[in-house]
C-alpha cells in the first residue's frame, strides 16, 4: 500500500491539511499526520489543535512515497525552520519520489532548490519565494515528482491532484464522484 505524510508544524493551515489526509484515507492510502512540534498535539493557524498520529522519524518517514507540506503562517516558516525535513525532502526529490506542498509551503521547496527548471504555484504575493521555478498561476501545478497548490480554495483539487499522482486515475475518478467534487 502506498505512504503518504502530511507535516505538521504549529501554525499549519488546517484545510491544507485535512483535506489530503482524508482524501487519501479515502482512496485507501496509507495517510498520516507527523509532528514536528515535539509533541503529537499541533495546533493550527486558526487555533484548532488536532492530534498527530506520529512524531517526526527519519528512518520511518524515509519509507513513505509522498511528503506533503500545508501551508499557513507561521506554519510553513516552521517547515522550512526543519533541518531533518529539509533534508528528507531533498532525498526524496533526489530519489523521484513525490514532494508536495500547497500555499506558502512551496516556499520551502525553493530555499532547498527543489523548484529549479519546474513550474510551480503558491499562495499569491508569495511568487518570488519559488526560487528557480518558473511561477504559473494555475490552483495546482505538477511537475515531475513536485506538487505544489496555490491556497486554502485549492485544497480539495490537491488532494484529487496527490491521490491521482499515488494511486492511478480510476481511484481518483472514483473520489471525485463520492465526495461530489466538480
Amino acid at each position: 500500500m502506498k505512504k503518504a505524510l502530511v507535516f505538521l508544524a504549529d501554525g499549519f493551515e488546517e484545510m491544507e491539511a485535512v483535506t489530503p489526509l482524508d482524501f487519501m484515507r479515502r482512496a485507501g492510502l496509507d495517510a498520516k499526520f507527523v509532528s514536528l512540534a515535539g509533541t503529537l498535539s499541533v495546533t493550527g493557524s486558526h487555533g484548532v489543535t488536532y492530534r498527530a498520529d506520529m512524531l517526526f522519524d527519519e528512518k520511518v518517514a524515509s519509507e513513505a512515497d509522498m511528503l506533503i507540506l500545508p501551508g499557513g503562517l507561521p506554519g510553513a516558516q516552521n517547515l522550512q525552520d526543519n533541518e531533518a525535513l529539509g533534508k528528507l525532502l531533498l532525498k526524496f526529490h533526489e530519489e523521484g519520489k513525490f514532494v508536495c506542498a500547497i500555499c506558502a509551503a512551496p516556499m520551502v521547496l525553493g530555499h532547498l532548490g527543489i523548484l529549479q527548471g519546474k513550474k510551480a504555484t503558491i499562495y499569491p504575493g508569495m511568487e518570488d519565494r519559488l526560487i528557480g521555478a518558473t511561477p504559473v498561476a494555475d490552483k495546482v501545478c505538477r511537475d515531475g515528482n513536485v506538487i505544489t497548490g496555490k491556497g486554502p480554495g485549492a485544497a480539495m483539487t490537491f488532494a484529487i491532484t496527490l491521490v491521482e499522482a499515488l494511486a492511478g486515475k480510476e481511484v481518483a475518478d472514483k473520489l471525485r464522484t463520492s465526495t461530489v467534487y466538480d
